[in-house]
């Protein structure tokens, strides 16, 4: 056992005047990830983990169901209309599956204390196969660049609006050049990944909102998830966004 630090939310005390950790830190997640894709799912007994055969549509199609379950303001339910049938009518390459986290992010990760060098990864609840696109997506859904809508500030999620992290665009084009990945159509799966998070908010709302989740965190997340899906539909218009 060695002792390890996670370090939670939009937490910035370890980067404060350092942007060199910054950016040691946010290639440090890359190539994390990246080296969970490259596990062999057959060599580590997960060969039959999940449902890889048509991950993505699924998603699509999931995320969708649930979030129009949800009772919801007019403008919400539009936007998940809107997106699920843009999301539904992109073109997805297809790519061999590989493990997927499913929820890779900083405080996922536990870190050697004094180099904030990973050692071990958290949480694989989720875990599954699938593409590993999505994987790179829902872990940039919750990074935050200092340019960024307030709802993207307000997830509280990763500390990478801190001076010297990699931008989102800088992360895809270190994934690709590391695992020689086609990213051409990563803005899709970055609005999947959007969508998900989102309709995930909303759903977290409505438990508060019925009295089975407490705490005044929860208050706001309609609002946040009102603003993630006004930004990935942004996104959907303009790629680059």
């Amino acid at each position: 056992y060695r002792p390890g630090l996670v370090i939670k939310g939009d937490d910035r005390t370890h980067f404060e005047g350092r942007p060199d950790v910054a950016a040691r830190v946010g290639r440090s997640l890359v190539e994390t990830l990246v080296a969970v894709h490259r596990v062999d799912p057959e060599a580590v007994g997960l060969g039959d983990l999940g449902k890889p055969e048509g991950f993505i549509q699924r998603a699509i199609k999931g995320w969708r169901g649930r979030g129009e379950r949800l009772d919801l303001e007019s403008d919400t339910r539009r936007l998940i209309a809107e997106i699920g049938d843009w999301l539904a009518a992109q073109p997805i390459r297809p790519r061999a599956p590989v493990l997927l986290h499913s929820d890779f992010k900083l405080d996922n990760l536990i870190v050697e204390p004094g180099t904030l060098k990973p050692v071990a990864i958290v949480d694989w609840d989720m875990g599954t196969r699938g593409d590993p696109l999505f994987d790179l997506a829902t872990m940039l859904s919750y990074w935050t660049e200092p340019g960024d809508p307030a709802c993207m500030h307000d997830l509280k999620q990763m500390p990478t609006a801190a001076p010297g992290f990699l931008s989102r665009a800088e992360v895809v084009a270190e994934y690709a050049r590391l695992t020689g990945t086609d990213v051409s159509d990563y803005p899709v799966l970055r609005v999947l990944a959007m969508y998900k998070l989102a309709v995930v908010l909303l759903q977290l709302h409505a438990l508060y909102k019925r009295g089975a989740a407490k705490g005044d965190d929860y208050a706001g997340l309609d609002r946040v998830a009102a603003g993630l899906l006004a930004f990935a539909a942004d996104i959907a218009q303009t790629p680059s966004a």
